[in-house]
């Protein structure tokens, strides 16, 4: 449930100079010389072109840390995090039955786009009704949401399929069931229609 920075996004040179501070890191660790960064936090603020730099020390009573932990369970995915039931039980399709649906008759059907709607600019998947998360989230497209899924089958797709599994957990404390697209339009992209950007 927490979104990568494919899906939260990210201003694009930020990698560039991350990466290139990464690099030199390396260079100088694989050479010998200079001052690296360890034991140091840098902070760049990219808005105000200014870096921060803060000095860490070891917390002697803290365990040494001598392996990677499970990132989805950190993170609050994992299945003892709370809300992990609910998000568990959140049906989902592949993008090949969401097309076979597709083609068939879609007056049982109901498809919304939980992404922003710069996203929904850059590709869609059609027939679908872009309604945001945070609208969602906020209550104030339910109603919406209602109307729309009134007598038929609600499904629900974003990019990956992160968000959408939330609002469809949000959806649920409504009243309102729906099945998750799972992938989302990047998978619907590869695997149903190449023509469809992406992101």
């Amino acid at each position: 449930m927490v979104p990568s920075c494919a899906e939260g996004g990210v201003v694009g040179v930020l990698p560039g100079i991350i990466g290139v501070i990464q690099a030199t890191e390396a260079v100088k660790i694989i050479t010998g010389i200079g001052t690296t960064l360890s034991g140091r936090l840098l902070l760049f603020d990219a808005l105000g072109m200014k870096f921060r730099e803060l000095k860490l020390r070891p917390n002697p009573e803290r365990p040494v840390i001598d392996k990677l932990i499970d990132y989805q369970e950190f993170c609050g995915v994992g299945g003892s995090a709370p809300g992990q039931e609910e998000a568990g039980a959140v049906e989902s399709i592949s993008v090949g039955e969401l097309k076979a649906l597709l083609d068939g008759d879609t007056s049982g059907l109901a498809l919304i786009d939980v992404r922003n709607p710069p996203e929904a600019e850059i590709a869609v998947i059609p027939g679908a009704v872009l309604i945001p998360l945070d609208q969602i989230e906020n209550g104030t497209a339910v109603e919406r949401v209602r109307e729309l899924a009134a007598g038929k089958t609600l499904y629900a797709h974003c990019k990956l399929g992160g968000r959408s599994a939330k609002a469809l957990i949000a959806l649920k404390r409504h009243g309102i069931e729906g099945i998750n697209v799972a992938g989302g339009i990047d998978a619907w992209s590869q695997e149903v229609d190449p023509s469809v950007p992406r992101y």
